[in-house]
Order: structure tokens, then C-alpha cells, then sequence
């Protein structure tokens, strides 16, 4: 599956909630180390998600913090690499749908 495909469902998820597509970027380039250039070339490229995290210039170490429950499990318990990536960014975009604080979706405050 595209990285490009499911995208504007990560924006539309955080517009609905009066979240705005800059902010989807910013949690995206925290989490992977892509600049907006490159995120912009990725959803142009039509890469698949292993891709897009096998690709990424710096995956965020601080993404261990995350925790909690995406669709019914636990993110910290998945063992498969590139879903347990996949649940980050899911659940990333779900704490911001939510209404939380970009500095605590960060995990900087």
C-alpha cells in the first residue's frame, strides 16, 4: 500500500477535528526526519510505507514514547517492525484528532 494512498486520510481525520494538514506534516517529519521537500516527494512518488520507513533520513528515537492502544493493540507490544512504525504515525495522527497539544504529540513537554 501507498504512503501517498492513505495520507489524506491522516489530513482529513485531523481536519475533521479542526486539525490542519501542517500540523499532520510536522508530526510526520518528527517522527521520520523527512523535511516538507521530501515528504512532498515521497507522496508524489507513490512509495509503499516499508519504503517510505526504510527511506526515512532519520527515524525519531524518541518515538519509543509512544504508547497506548491503535485499533485495539497496544503499539509498544508489536513486535513487527514496519507495523509497529505504521501504529506510531497512527496513533500520532489520533492523539492530534484528539485535540492534544502538538508539544505532547511531540513528546517534548
Amino acid at each position: 500500500m501507498s504512503f501517498a494512498s492513505v495520507y489524506p486520510h491522516y489530513v482529513a481525520k485531523a481536519e475533521k477535528k479542526g486539525r490542519s494538514k501542517a500540523e499532520v506534516d510536522e508530526i510526520i517529519r518528527w517522527l521520520t526526519g523527512y523535511d516538507q521537500a521530501g515528504l512532498e516527494a515521497v507522496l508524489e512518488d507513490g512509495r509503499d510505507f516499508e519504503a517510505f520507513f526504510a527511506d526515512a533520513p532519520e527515524m525519531n528515537p524518541a518515538r519509543g514514547e509512544i504508547r497506548g492502544v491503535i485499533c485495539g493493540v497496544r503499539v509498544e507490544e508489536i513486535e513487527e517492525r514496519l507495523m509497529r512504525e505504521i501504529r506510531y504515525l497512527d496513533k500520532l495522527v489520533d492523539e492530534l484528532a484528539k485535540g492534544k497539544a502538538m508539544e505532547k504529540i511531540l513528546r517534548s513537554g
